[in-house]
């Protein structure tokens, strides 16, 4: 058994919570570069909790340009072990409305000008996403949102896009072709490299549209999202209070491999190794180095 350290990375509306008790922020360097902004630490009933907002405070970056390793290698030095990505999304289904969370299982990654790995020539590393949420981690994120009566959909893919336009009507079609149910611009590569630093990772789709292709919402209108986002917050405050206040002290194996990633995915000798990427995957790839 591991001691749980719970990360979030979302918005405003997720690091301000009630009940976070000698919360600081703090910067943390990385040989990655600069993460979105600082981590608030704190505890919430004893339990260490790392907050990263994901666009940094103020919303200062798009989609596009979060420094996505750098915010998992800085998760990764607090200690998170299990990381909850919160983040708004459109619905690509009928059923699916907006105000509604859904816990999603799968991602279609369709982004193309991102860093998607802390490994490459000089280390070459090789993990599996087949099941890219931790099912333990997401079970405590279901049962969380069933002590707090919140509306939401257990299962799901989610389609990344790149952004940070949102879709055309025939993208749109095309992804509900697909059988997507969620869309949005920031969970890829966030959860690829969460499993390559061998963090469970959990993901909430806040529904704040529909979209382009419903035919009574048309286009999307980014003053109802944020419309319904404000309305919503005190929601994904309670859920992710509640989550906290129950989550295990002490976190068992995930049944996935999350936080095993690691064990059969380097294919580069020793002795082959580049140094200076070696060093900088000090955080990342602690357990297996240490090990080596």
């Amino acid at each position: 058994m591991v001691k749980s350290v719970l990360g979030v990375v979302g918005g405003s509306g997720v690091y301000d919570l009630p009940g976070l008790e000698n919360a600081e922020w703090v910067w943390v360097e990385s040989p990655w570069g600069d993460a979105s902004d600082s981590v608030r630490i704190g505890y919430i009933d004893g339990l260490k909790t790392v907050f990263l907002p994901r666009h940094g405070r103020g919303h200062v970056h798009s989609p596009s340009t979060i420094n996505y390793r750098a915010n998992i290698d800085v998760l990764k030095r607090c200690g998170v072990t299990d990381l909850v990505s919160v983040s708004a999304c459109g619905s690509l289904r009928e059923d699916l409305a907006p105000g509604m969370f859904v816990l999603v299982d799968q991602f279609i990654d369709r982004t193309f000008s991102r860093e998607k790995s802390f490994f490459g020539s000089g280390f070459v590393a090789h993990v599996s996403v087949a099941a890219p949420i931790s099912p333990n981690l997401a079970d405590s994120i279901e049962k969380a949102a069933k002590a707090e009566g919140l509306s939401y959909h257990r299962g799901g893919t989610y389609l990344v896009m790149e952004g940070p336009q949102f879709s055309s009507l025939a993208e749109s079609e095309l992804y509900r072709s697909w059988g997507c149910d969620v869309i949005g611009m920031t969970n890829m590569p966030e959860a690829k490299l969460a499993r390559e630093a061998e963090i469970c990772y959990a993901s909430i789709a806040m529904i704040t549209d529909y979209d382009s292709w419903h035919p009574d919402h048309g286009s999307v209108d980014i003053k109802a999202i944020v419309k319904v986002l404000h309305e919503n917050a005190s929601n994904a405050q309670r859920l992710v209070s509640r989550l906290a206040k129950d989550f295990p002290k002490e976190r068992p194996a995930c049944p996935v491999g999350s936080d095993t990633a690691l064990d059969h995915a380097v294919l580069t000798a020793p002795d082959a190794r580049d140094p200076e990427l070696v060093s900088k995957l000090d955080a990342v790839a602690r357990r297996i180095l240490v090990q080596a």
